[in-house]
């Protein structure tokens, strides 16, 4: 974890990782995914991130994924979202009121997301760092993860529903989104099923 030069109060980030993953059959999380469990990609890197502290969100296998969490890194915070059953948006709600009331913006990685590129990650919160209300990766005209949030939309977040995330907050932005170019296809990797372990 590293500071973003002149960014004033620190970053922090979310790893979401409270699905039940249903079209995996369960235990996605924990499964080995090019020689470790999948959820250690996220982790690694969300420590290649600018950010100050990582927390991570569990919810269905809470005990199995935090367990396997702090089999990486025995310093990491553990935060419980008990309607996670709703979907994404109550994992994001109980993240961000976690976080410290000097955080600056967040960066959202979700669980199942190994292959996101590091090179990326500094260019997104040097956009919100100088007034993007949000930061997006984008890889040939599409949109993917990490998200980064800037704390003015904590107020927001605290009222998103459902298991669509952040996305109809960031479509009501418009221009206020910075989408951030990458090369690297990883930003739009997921898995979904068991068949996308060997993609």
């Amino acid at each position: 974890m590293t500071t973003v030069p002149a960014a004033g109060e620190s970053f922090a980030a979310l790893i979401l990782a409270a699905g039940q993953a249903r079209r995996f059959g369960g235990g996605k999380l924990t499964t080995p995914f090019e020689g470790r469990p999948l959820l250690h990609h996220a982790m690694a890197a969300a420590q290649a991130a600018p950010v100050t502290s990582i927390t991570l969100v569990t919810g269905a296998d809470a005990e199995a994924v935090a367990t396997c969490a702090r089999a990486f890194d025995t310093t990491i915070r553990v935060v419980h979202a008990p309607g996670h059953a709703e979907g994404m948006a109550a994992s994001l709600r109980a993240g961000v009121a976690s976080l410290p009331p000097k955080t600056r913006g967040v960066f959202v990685f979700l669980g199942d997301m190994p292959r996101i590129p590091t090179p990326v990650l500094e260019p997104l919160a040097k956009a919100v760092a100088k007034g993007a209300s949000a930061a997006v990766p984008v890889f040939d005209g599409r949109r993917g993860h990490p998200v980064v949030l800037s704390r003015s939309l904590f107020p927001a977040v605290a009222g998103l529903t459902g298991d669509t995330g952040a996305r109809p907050l960031l479509h009501a932005l418009g221009a206020r989104v910075a989408q951030v170019p990458t090369p690297d296809a990883g930003v739009l990797f997921d898995v979904d099923v068991p068949g996308d372990l060997s993609r």
